[in-house]
């Protein structure tokens, strides 16, 4: 989220909404005076300011609805855009090794190669909001998506150690495949999927209101100016109709948001092969565990997203997730956004009356601009960029408690072929259909979940790592 800076105290900042790119520097000359200036071109800064450069559209801008068409630039850190959905060539260079020394698995050669490209950061697409999808033409501009289906593929590792028949659980978008699925380890639990997931999809679709909707104005509800309360009491209604549509399912949504995801599985499923796999989706990217309270709502945020009208889908990137980027970064100069890479800020310049003017870079060069919007995160922004002078001590102090714990590693590498799994083997190394899904590995109970959980809070690697390999779909 970009977030739009203002820094005098008693003051609200206004946020404006965004959502993605790379690519190479504008050919115009950096100016020195713009209308808005965003600090980082991450996909959530380039979508903020192409809204911005709409002719026929409105937005917020410190209270005042602002007609679109403004002067806008782009400056990014780095010599590509996009943040964290990048495509970058990783490996220069051939080199081979073994994963034997890495994984201490059976042996598989990892190769790479110059010209070998990687989604270095985030992987899948789904939770771009589709009017922002529409509104940038992104299609026309070249961002071409392939759904993933099916959803997820769990082999069970451990019974093909004890010599029992391997077996394994995959999820995708056909129901009647899922419960098949599913019945090899449960029936109970098979005839209970489709009600979990229409649950899911219930409470997940109410609260599309709030998604695009501006935060609510705290502040204002509950201050003693009655022009201020009412106007404020404007911000709610987006939350009242999500109680609207919730209707009984409120205590519901209320639990999913607040409780453990395991209290919640536990109510529906008995076999832990698939509330493993389901609780994946409720501690990925979290420092959490699946009995911790809230991620019960990491789970339901999986499924908020949509692509191609499909409610809840994910999908793969043509050409990576750089390729988001590409597309994003080719709207936003359609409209006239001046886009800039290589031009590192060092500071934000405050005016007296604690407004954002601009920027300094750390080369010295100034530029004005009447806003600044910041696509870092909070603490880079308002530690590091923002004089701390202008800033009251009880904010820097709820930045410093902003936590930003961590438990993923993600590893890229290149594969000579494609792993065979005795679970689902392929003949002649072909590809199945669990090739192009989630494949995750250590994950037959929810204890091995807890269990790598509780080394990683204690600060160890965990002995068993939970592996999630999605898999790239370039156009090559």
């Amino acid at each position: 989220m970009a977030t739009a800076m203002w820094t005098g105290r008693g003051r609200r900042a206004v946020a404006l909404v965004g959502t993605v790119t790379r690519s190479r520097s504008s050919h115009t000359a950096l100016k020195s005076q713009y209308d808005a200036l965003v600090i980082g071109g991450g996909h959530n800064g380039l979508v903020a300011v192409s809204l911005c450069m709409f002719p026929n559209t409105y937005i917020i801008w410190f209270s005042n609805w602002v007609k679109g068409g403004l002067k806008t630039a782009v400056l990014e850190r780095r010599h590509v855009l996009g943040g964290a959905a990048v495509t970058e060539e990783i490996f220069p260079g051939r080199v081979t090794s073994d994963w034997d020394t890495i994984l201490a698995r059976p042996r598989v050669t990892i190769l790479s190669c110059a010209g070998f490209l990687f989604s270095r950061c985030s992987y899948l697409l789904s939770l771009l909001r589709p009017h922002i999808y529409a509104e940038l033409e992104l299609k026309k501009h070249g961002l071409n998506v392939y759904l993933r289906d099916p959803h997820a593929f769990t082999p069970l590792l451990e019974e093909g150690v004890r010599s029992a028949p391997p077996r394994s659980l995959t999820l995708g978008s056909d129901m009647a495949m899922n419960q098949m699925e599913i019945g090899k380890f449960s029936q109970k639990d098979a005839k209970a999927f489709p009600d979990f997931v229409a649950h899911l999809e219930k409470l997940a679709g109410a609260i599309q209101p709030l998604l695009d909707a501006p935060p609510v104005d705290i502040q204002g509800v509950a201050t003693k100016s009655l022009r201020k309360r009412l106007a404020a009491a404007k911000t709610l209604m987006p939350i009242v109709k999500c109680g609207l549509k919730l209707g009984r399912d409120i205590p519901d949504f209320y639990e999913i948001i607040t409780a453990p995801i395991m209290k919640i599985l536990n109510q529906w499923f008995e076999s832990e092969p698939l509330k493993a796999t389901l609780a994946t989706d409720a501690v990925i990217g979290a420092m959490t565990s699946p009995s911790n309270p809230g991620s019960g709502y990491v789970l339901l945020h999986h499924v908020m997203g949509e692509l191609e009208k499909e409610k809840g889908a994910w999908g793969y990137v043509e050409g990576g997730m750089g390729g988001v980027s590409q597309a994003i970064a080719r709207s936003a100069r359609s409209y006239g956004v001046d886009i800039f890479t290589e031009r590192d800020v060092g500071q934000v310049l405050v005016g007296s009356d604690g407004a954002a003017k601009g920027v300094a870079l750390k080369d010295g060069t100034e530029i004005h601009s009447k806003v600044v919007l910041s696509n870092a995160t909070p603490y880079v922004t308002f530690k590091n960029l923002t004089p701390q002078a202008a800033l009251s001590p009880e904010f820097i102090k709820a930045v410093d408690q902003i936590d930003y714990t961590s438990p993923v590693t993600k590893i890229n590498v290149a594969v000579d072929k494609l792993p065979n799994f005795l679970a689902a083997p392929t003949p002649d190394d072909k590809p199945g259909p669990h090739h192009q899904c989630s494949i995750h590995l250590n994950c037959e109970s929810v204890e091995l979940l807890e269990t790598a959980y509780k080394e990683a809070i204690n600060g160890r690697p965990s002995a068993r790592f939970i592996f999630r390999l999605p898999n790239e779909h370039f156009n090559t």
